[in-house]
């Protein structure tokens, strides 16, 4: 099987730039499943839902089809007994017939091939098992910081991979299977200096694809700009991105 793979070049960036999930994210799925389930996370990266996951469940398979992901993943110097990784593609584990409680996919449902995602989940989760699958979207900005966030967002457009298109529309398009579970709004919310910030756009995999087209890197392009509208590095500001959460529930 053909696995996209738009970060094994940038694994260690994604690793230390992206932000962690809110726990009331996992504090939503935990009240649909039981504490002794057994999670299948296909898509895991670097590992930062793995770690909510692994508090609240009892064990948690992590995997995906980057090694450099995997080798980046905060499991692998902890002792934590409750963790597997495995490389594996989303669309398919070793993982046996209805052996997992639920299914959690942070961010990277839209790389799969997602009908044949689907045929899995219905596999390997047990009669009354859980599919959750969630994502955010681009970042909110303050009013001062737009026009020196926007000429970066121009530069980059043309080089986002088509499946970015699934996380704007918020999964709409999938012809989801089992029946589906109401979950409220949610926000994912950080609070970074200036650095921080700049890590985490670094770690888009529209900036890797723009860098490898034109040879730049736009981050470096603009960052002189996002600085002088951000201020002093060293100042922290909020960054929010809209969350979403999908429940499906197997009959």
């Amino acid at each position: 099987m053909t696995v996209q793979d738009h970060f094994s070049g940038v694994a260690e960036a994604y690793a230390s730039a992206r932000p962690e999930y809110p726990a009331a994210l996992f504090d939503v799925i935990a009240s649909h499943v039981p504490a002794t389930a057994h999670v299948w996370e296909p898509g895991c990266g670097s590992g930062q839902a793995t770690r909510d996951l692994a508090a609240r469940f009892a064990h948690v398979h992590a995997t995906d089809p980057s090694a450099k992901q995997l080798a980046q993943h905060w499991a692998n110097d902890a002792n934590v007994p409750n963790v597997t990784l495995t490389v594996e593609p989303g669309e398919c584990t070793w993982l046996f017939d209805s052996s997992v409680d639920l299914v959690a996919v942070a961010q990277a449902m839209h790389w799969f091939d997602v009908p044949t995602f689907f045929s899995e989940c219905d596999r390997v989760l047990r009669p009354g098992g859980v599919l959750a699958a969630w994502g955010y979207d681009d970042f909110d900005v303050s009013p001062d910081m737009a026009s020196a966030v926007l000429p970066f967002r121009e530069r980059i457009e043309r080089d986002w991979p088509p499946e970015r298109a699934f996380i704007k529309r918020h999964y709409a398009d999938f012809d989801w299977p089992f029946a589906r579970i109401d979950t409220p709004p949610m926000t994912l919310a950080v609070d970074w200096p200036f650095e921080r910030f700049v890590g985490y756009l670094s770690s888009f995999s529209a900036v890797v694809q723009h860098r490898a087209r034109t040879g730049e890197d736009g981050v470096e392009l603009h960052r002189a700009a996002l600085q002088e509208a951000w201020g002093e590095p060293t100042t922290v500001r909020r960054i929010t991105w809209p969350l979403f959460l999908h429940l499906r529930r197997k009959p």
